[in-house]
């Protein structure tokens, strides 16, 4: 692979974006007509790459495998592809430019056990049409407000396909398109350094107002309101009928989002304004903070955040052997990290963003790098760093396309703790039903006292 290939490509407007932050970055017209012609509708760089090794995107997953049906896990595609080759510690400086930080520790940390099977890469990000004309609209209408930390004008699809900025990249992962009524079961292991777990089982609700088809920017402006998420434990027995409840908001500088928690032993609901930034993820035993699930959500505040360019590094990509329902959790969860052999890498172009903490705010991270997918801008790798300006943990998104929507989301997103030797592993659905993404939820089912009565009495 060519050095040339893997460096940054940094162009005029990156190198404006990382010395100043432009509140009107709306574009013109003719730039937004970029879009489905040399980029893609949400506005990927539609070619492949100049070796070969990224294919052009020619629109992603159209259609759905012979005998599938809605409600089955998602069988492989491409089940014939083949691993092309494996980076190990032996062959390591081979492939380092194409690796961040991250999984160059990880090599370090296990180095007898981790591995990176690379695959053919395939393009497959996809998006409901509604989606993609949205978008192109937002080009030319969306603007960021409150020093970045808001965002108006803009409803349904990516805000900002043309990003001008790292705020903008940001934003276009925080609202990146999900679908709009979800209901999904999943759960989390956080195995000990011996590979002992216990599964913690979730049901989430999800109901994505930015995206609704009858949403605008006046609605959305009006209503302040991002999405609507409700979880609730519903094993082991000793934390069922745990339950949140998330109010999302859309400027969280003028309005922080809302929360509020059940809690069994009490039985009673309370608001919950401390279910933010870095707060304990629930059951994360410690191992993650709540802005890092979905590998980063709620306001960007306390951080400078910086546009660093783009590069083409190895991410996980078609995780459908990791989705598989013919996998036990037993055979995913191993000490140290996942199984290797489930995993399939390919190489892909990212945007990286880098955000510094703030001075005189507070965060048990000092630093976060962010690598987002060009075709979807779901943050597919993360580098968390301490406030002592140590690597300390390496977080990864194993993307696939639930193509019965279609849409590219994770279906696992893993956290290594390189201090504490340990992980946590959060949406393992092999054995779970499957997403549901046309539950039929409404705001009725995502107050106070819906929660209340999802909780085990």
């Amino acid at each position: 692979m060519r050095n040339s290939n893997n460096k940054m490509r940094i162009g005029g407007a990156i190198l404006l974006a990382l010395s100043m932050f432009s509140a009107n970055a709306k574009v013109s017209q003719s730039e937004a007509n970029r879009l489905g012609v040399d980029l893609t509708p949400l506005g990927g760089e539609m070619a492949g790459n100049k070796a070969g090794t990224i294919p052009a995107w020619n629109g992603g997953i159209t259609s759905v495998p012979a005998g599938y049906k809605a409600g089955d896990h998602h069988p492989n595609p491409f089940p014939d592809d083949k691993i092309q080759f494996t980076i190990t510690p032996q062959n390591l400086d081979k492939y380092k430019d194409a690796l961040t930080p991250g999984q160059l520790a990880l090599f370090e940390t296990y180095p007898t056990t981790y591995k990176i099977n690379v695959y053919q890469t395939r393009r497959t990000s996809s998006y409901p049409q509604y989606v993609y004309d949205e978008t192109k609209k937002n080009a030319v209408r969306s603007e960021l407000i409150a020093d970045g930390n808001g965002m108006k004008n803009a409803a349904i699809g990516t805000p900002f396909p043309i990003p001008q900025n790292a705020l903008e990249v940001l934003w276009n992962h925080i609202v990146r398109y999900r679908g709009v009524n979800v209901k999904r079961s999943g759960g989390q292991a956080a195995p000990t350094r011996d590979g002992t777990f216990t599964f913690v089982q979730f049901e989430d609700e999800l109901m994505n107002l930015y995206d609704d088809q009858k949403s605008t920017p006046e609605s959305l402006e009006k209503s302040n309101l991002l999405f609507l998420f409700k979880q609730s434990v519903s094993s082991p027995a000793r934390l069922a009928g745990t339950a949140l409840l998330v109010h999302e908001t859309l400027d969280q500088v003028k309005e922080p989002r809302q929360a509020w928690t059940y809690n069994t032993g009490q039985r009673r609901v309370r608001r919950a304004p401390n279910v933010a930034y870095d707060a304990p993820g629930t059951a994360s035993d410690g191992l993650r903070t709540t802005d890092d699930f979905d590998m980063f959500n709620g306001a960007p505040n306390r951080y400078n955040w910086t546009l660093k360019g783009k590069k083409e590094i190895y991410i996980p990509y078609n995780s459908y052997e990791l989705h598989s329902d013919k996998h036990d959790y037993n055979e995913i969860i191993q000490p140290g990290h996942i199984n290797p052999d489930l995993v399939r890498w390919e190489l892909h172009r990212v945007w990286i963003i880098e955000g510094n903490l703030n001075p005189g705010t507070r965060h048990v991270y000092k630093k976060r790098v962010f690598y987002i997918d060009e075709d979807s801008w779901q943050i597919a790798e993360a580098d968390v760093y301490n406030n002592n300006d140590q690597l300390w943990r390496v977080e990864q998104a194993h993307i696939l396309n639930y193509y019965e929507v279609p849409v590219q989301w994770s279906t696992l997103e893993t956290y290594y703790d390189l201090l504490s030797g340990r992980y946590i592993a959060i949406g393992l659905d092999n054995k779970e039903s499957m997403y549901e993404f046309n539950a039929g939820l409404s705001e009725a089912d995502f107050t106070p006292s819906a929660l209340r009565r999802s909780g085990i009495r």
